[in-house]
């Protein structure tokens, strides 16, 4: 079975299944599970920060860290297309009391910081107390420009906001701007990093801060129900996921840039190779039958999922030849 429905249907390597069976491990609510502890201090190293948090999902890292920068009746500032807005169940909002205000995402990805400026609740009891400023990159397969970043820094800076950054897909942005990630990070306040999407890592997403921001988030991770015991046989895994999966992210953006071209070529399909930055393409369906597709793809084991527009997603378990084979499956389902 191929699958493009996402980065996180990777599977385990060999190399990661025998370092979870090895795994020297102990109970990470008391703090002495020695993998877990080696995860996170390797992580802080390489992000730049003073401290990170094994969590179980990127979802919980970014609602440790919204509640962790706010209080009951805070403010976050976000894109409408944001993850931690859209995708994760309203969690800030329900769990936090941490109110949302959406800003329309630019064609970029990025949030105009003139709008965001505007959003900024006057010092005034009728309103709640605009704190945070939250970002994705990448946000849609997108990639926020390098300039972007250091302007939302000086912008957060100005106005006395917190930055935080959900990173799920970092290491895709840093390898599309050609720099490395602590580049990106280095700007932020506070940082999400997905393990278990293109790093390939089977569970788990480290945040990453100060000190004192990271010790706020345990107790909350604990109260959300985070707190995990001989986890050092996910973490295991993990630090090969961190080590080595950053170093072959350009096979799934060449891989996807392929794609996008190809099917820019079917004119059935709608799809701009100009948009395909990293390892998401995007094809709209002329005729609608985007479900149709789905279903007779299904039939020759090839998973994708229907939507307007399709969503594919290249990965470590999808090939060059798995790609053709795509291509050929949709070929003979427009010619049929």
């Amino acid at each position: 079975m191929i699958d493009f429905r996402s980065d996180t249907v990777t599977r385990p390597s060999r190399e990661m299944r025998d370092a979870m069976a090895r795994a020297e491990v102990g109970d990470d609510v008391y703090g002495d599970d020695p993998t877990v502890n080696g995860l996170q201090a390797f992580a802080a190293e390489r992000f730049g920060f003073e401290a990170a948090l094994f969590t179980a999902t990127g979802t919980q890292a970014n609602l440790l860290a919204i509640m962790s920068h706010c209080g009951r009746g805070d403010e976050y500032l976000c894109g409408q297309s944001a993850h931690n807005y859209r995708y994760e169940g309203g969690g800030a909002a329900v769990l936090g009391s941490v109110q949302p205000q959406p800003i329309e995402n630019e064609t970029d990805g990025s949030i105009c910081l003139d709008k965001a400026r505007a959003a900024i609740k006057a010092n005034d009891f009728h309103f709640a107390v605009t704190r945070l400023l939250s970002l994705e990159n990448t946000i849609g397969g997108k990639v926020l420009s390098l300039d972007y970043q250091r302007e939302a820094r000086a912008f957060c800076d100005e106005h006395g906001l917190l930055l935080h950054l959900d990173g799920a897909r970092v290491f895709n942005a840093a390898v599309n701007s050609n720099c490395d990630v602590t580049e990106i990070t280095r700007h932020y306040d506070s940082v999400s990093v997905c393990l278990s999407k293109g790093l390939g890592a089977p569970v788990g997403s480290l945040l990453l801060g100060s000190r004192s921001f990271i010790d706020r988030a345990t107790r909350l991770r604990k109260m959300v129900g985070g707190g995990m015991r001989q986890a050092g046989i996910l973490a295991a895994a993990a630090q090969i996921a961190l080590e080595q999966g950053p170093l072959r992210l350009h096979e799934d953006h060449d891989n996807a840039r392929y794609l996008s071209n190809a099917l820019s070529e079917l004119p059935q399909l709608e799809v701009n190779p100009a948009s395909t930055q990293t390892n998401i393409v995007y094809a709209r369906c002329k005729s609608g039958k985007s479900a149709q597709l789905r279903d007779y793809l299904a039939k020759q084991d090839i998973l994708i999922t229907a939507g307007d527009p399709i969503r594919l997603v290249t990965h470590l378990d999808v090939s060059r030849q798995d790609v053709e084979r795509l291509l050929d499956g949709v070929r003979r389902f427009y010619l049929a």
